[in-house]
């Protein structure tokens, strides 16, 4: 290609997912677009000035096992870092760090403006350029068209368009059409969706406000500090430096419930002016209030949004209430008796569609080359943008190729799940990634990344040589180090019996293993040589179970199955199997609200039935 408006691959929209799916197209040797509203707005975080969490921190170290960028900017921009769940087991530990909110935006802009493959293009897309298609689909994509006039071509384009297809802000009474506040909406994107046969739906989230760190009394609240030594996000960061900001913990109070509910009619929530759901396990401050009117407290995080920020992040209070009903409450919360407000939180409404309409690789049914990631599939949350803009950059590289694309399955990523489950399922709400939705958590640990992955990576030509070599050496020193550890006996136990003691950590039994010495373990190999020790026997019934489950995917269902009269099954599941009459396993599990558990329920079932049916019984 030599006309620079010819491209491989356009991606709409310059968030977390468009930066993702952009990069990954230019490290695979690809020519991407990256068409946004603003160049200095890359990367920019809309929400709360933090990457990583419960189920989150697992993803990112994916996104980063695979090339990805966000685990890197997080390094180079953090503030502070935690690892949660830090006394439960490794399987549910996620790392989670603040970030300096104008500090990621910058480093973000930087990388991308820095790679060659990648032209940012300062623009609002109004017209997706297709053609009638033959086949499965009707449509083929040839690129967009942009308001000033302007094509832009390429035979695939990736649509991350955020809270910004159709994006509505509501703040009390107040209605003004915009993806963040003092950006603009794509207006017109939704109606060309729509345009080419595909369904709509429509979604709520929120931000609450921000304050000014000045006027806190600090003194009244509680510290949070970072973990020491912080423990970095990517595998390629050797260390970090710098020194870590506390956080600070709050909670409402009864007056702050009274207020609140006084006004909850003033929300645009309850008044009515939002008609999408919002994030079931992030809901507005007025939702909590109301919903739970028997909780005395809710609890509040003060961030810090960067190392020299007046402004503090309160975590927990988005609100849509009016800016002076925002400001009275806010001054019932110990520590904020004299706050003041830097800007009032609001909420915004948007286009989404309908993930019925996705295909595993990402791309939307209908229309071939159009792909789709983060908020517009439905999702909340910038690292489960990330993880669909990176394998929907991969895959629409890929499709240009004319390679086979990269499905990653449940089993062996939390980036398979989430794309997975929204393949399956069409979320009636926001959809967050938990630890609970991956069957295979126990496998699926956040410091295991990239030894599942990076290869996979490599293959792509996102990782380079240096980096592949790097996490082969660390597979070998851990497999090393668990073979010594089988071979070696204590008190006629082998010392990876030991292990699996309650409480046990490898430095107890490290005497007895002196070849361990000349490994060169690592912190973070330590702790992967214990987490395979000790979940050892569940990762083996698991490669068991889950060939039977492969295997009994088509067995059939009776057709008059009694699903009341299957103990264990949850209500949901029992009314949607009832209702829907699945005919084998593999459409059972296919259903909304049949959770992989669920599946166990059944598979019990068909055993019976079958050891029933063998014996004459």
């Amino acid at each position: 290609m030599t006309d620079t408006r010819d491209f491989d691959v356009i991606v709409v929209g310059a968030g977390h997912a468009g930066v993702e799916a952009a990069l990954a197209c230019s490290r695979m040797g690809g020519r991407s677009a990256l068409v946004t509203f603003e160049q200095a707005a890359i990367g920019r975080m809309s929400c709360n000035p933090a990457v990583g969490g419960i189920a989150k921190g697992q993803l990112v170290r994916e996104i980063d096992a695979l090339g990805g960028e966000m685990g890197l900017c997080t390094d180079e921009t953090g503030i502070q870092f935690r690892m949660l769940n830090a006394s439960k087991g490794p399987a549910v530990r996620s790392p989670r760090a603040q970030v300096d909110r104008e500090a990621y935006n910058r480093a973000m802009v930087r990388r991308v403006l820095a790679e060659p493959g990648v032209w940012v293009i300062e623009a609002e897309v109004d017209r997706l350029l297709v053609e009638p298609a033959q086949g499965v689909d009707a449509w083929r994509i040839g690129g967009v068209r942009t308001t000033e006039g302007e094509s832009l071509h390429a035979p695939a384009v990736v649509m991350t368009t955020g809270t910004f297809l159709g994006g509505v802000l509501h703040s009390g009474g107040d209605q003004t059409a915009g993806g963040r506040v003092g950006e603009s909406a794509a207006t017109r994107l939704s109606g060309e969706l729509a345009r080419l046969g595909l369904r709509l739906g429509r979604h709520k989230t929120g931000t609450p406000p921000r304050l000014a760190r000045s006027s806190i009394d600090f003194t009244q609240l509680v510290e949070q500090p970072g973990d020491e030594p912080p423990v970095p996000f990517s595998f390629r960061t050797e260390r970090l430096d710098g020194a870590q900001l506390p956080c600070w913990l709050t909670a409402t109070t009864a007056a702050t419930h009274a207020v609140i509910a006084a006004n909850a009619h003033h929300s645009a929530m309850f008044r009515g002016a939002i008609t999408g759901p919002g994030p079931r396990y992030c809901p507005s401050v007025e939702d909590k209030v109301m919903r739970y009117p028997d909780r005395d407290q809710h609890v509040i995080f003060l961030e810090p949004e960067g190392r020299r920020s007046e402004a503090i992040y309160p975590n927990g209070i988005s609100t849509s209430l009016p800016a002076e009903v925002q400001q009275d409450f806010l001054r019932t919360i110990p520590g904020l008796e004299q706050v003041e407000m830097l800007r009032p939180g609001y909420a915004v409404e948007y286009d989404h569609l309908a993930t019925d309409q996705l295909r595993a690789d990402l791309a939307v049914n209908g229309v071939h080359g159009l792909f789709a990631a983060g908020q517009i599939n439905g999702t909340s949350g910038y690292e489960e943008a990330a993880a669909q803009g990176l394998v929907a950059g991969i895959n629409a590289t890929l499709l240009v190729r004319g390679e086979a694309p990269l499905i990653l399955d449940r089993s062996e990523s939390y980036l398979g799940v989430l794309v997975d489950d929204l393949c399956r399922v069409n979320p009636a709400e926001p959809y967050r990634m938990f630890t609970s939705r991956a069957e295979h958590r126990l496998y699926l640990r956040h410091g295991n990344a990239d030894l599942r992955l990076s290869e996979t990576g490599r293959r792509l030509g996102l990782l380079g040589e240096g980096d592949i070599v790097r996490v082969r050496s660390r597979r070998e020193r851990i497999t090393a180090a668990i073979a010594a550890l089988s071979r070696r006996r204590h008190s006629g136990k082998a010392l990876t019996t030991l292990l699996r003691r309650p409480g046990s950590k490898l430095a107890d039994v490290r005497d007895f293993a002196p070849e361990l010495d000349t490994l060169s373990l690592g912190a973070a190999d330590v702790e992967e040589v214990e987490s395979e020790i000790l979940y050892a026997p569940y990762l083996a019934r698991y490669a068991r179970e889950r060939k039977r489950i492969q295997e009994m995917h088509e067995y059939r269902f009776p057709h008059r199955l009694d699903y009341d009269g299957l103990v264990g099954l949850k209500k949901e599941a029992r009314e949607m199997l009832s209702r829907r009459r699945p005919r084998t396993l593999g459409e059972a599990r296919s259903l909304p609200g049949v959770t992989p558990a669920d599946v166990s329920v059944l598979l019990v079932a068909l055993r019976r039935k079958r050891d029933s049916l063998l014996s004459g019984v």
